[in-house]
C-alpha cells in the first residue's frame, strides 16, 4: 500500500479492517465496559468495538507515511433506528481531511465505503482528536468528557510502545 495515492491507501485500509475485524463489543471480548486496543490485539483476536477498527486504521495509515493532520479519531454520536429515530449512541469514526479546511472523508465499520461526511447526516459529531492535539465540535465539552476519552489514548500510546510500535 504504501507509495499508492490517499485515496487508495484509505480505501485499502477501511476494506481491510471491515473484513477482517468482526465486531463485538469490549465486554465480550475484554471483559472491559470501555477497552482501546492496538491493531495486534485487535488483529489476535479478529474482534472489536468501534474504537478498535479506527485505531487500526488510523496507526495503519500513519504507518503508510499519511500525515497526522489529514487523520482524526472523531466521537460522534450516531442516530440508530432510522432517519425519523432520535435515538443516538456513542460511536467512532476515523475522518480524513485533505486539507485542514476540507470536508472531512468518514471512514466506518459500520457503513462500508468512505464517504463525505455531509452524506453522513447519521452522524454528530461531538469531538475529535489525533496525536497533535484536539478539536471540540460545538460549544460545550462536558457531554464528551473528553479528558477521560484522552486517558485511554495515553494508555493506548504507553501499551503501543511497549509492542514496538513508534509513532
Amino acid at each position: 500500500m504504501q507509495g499508492k495515492s490517499d485515496t487508495e491507501q484509505l480505501r485499502e485500509a477501511n476494506d481491510f479492517f471491515n473484513r477482517q475485524v468482526q465486531f463485538l463489543d469490549d465486554t465480550v471480548v475484554w471483559q472491559q465496559k470501555d477497552y482501546w486496543a492496538t491493531p495486534l490485539e485487535t488483529l489476535a483476536k479478529r474482534a472489536g468495538d468501534c474504537e478498535d477498527f479506527v485505531i487500526a486504521k488510523y496507526l495503519s495509515l500513519r504507518q503508510l507515511g499519511m500525515a497526522d493532520e489529514k487523520l482524526r479519531l472523531i466521537y460522534v454520536r450516531a442516530k440508530i433506528g432510522g432517519e425519523r429515530s432520535s435515538l443516538t449512541q456513542a460511536h467512532m469514526v476515523l475522518g480524513y481531511f485533505e486539507t485542514p479546511t476540507s470536508e472531512p472523508l468518514v471512514l466506518d465499520n459500520l457503513v462500508g465505503d468512505i464517504q463525505p461526511a455531509s452524506r453522513r447526516t447519521d452522524l454528530f459529531p461531538v469531538f475529535s482528536f489525533n496525536s497533535s492535539g484536539l478539536w471540540v465540535a460545538g460549544a460545550s465539552t462536558a457531554a464528551a468528557r473528553p479528558s477521560e476519552r484522552l486517558s485511554r489514548w495515553r494508555d493506548l500510546i504507553a501499551r503501543l510502545h511497549d509492542e514496538g510500535f513508534e509513532q
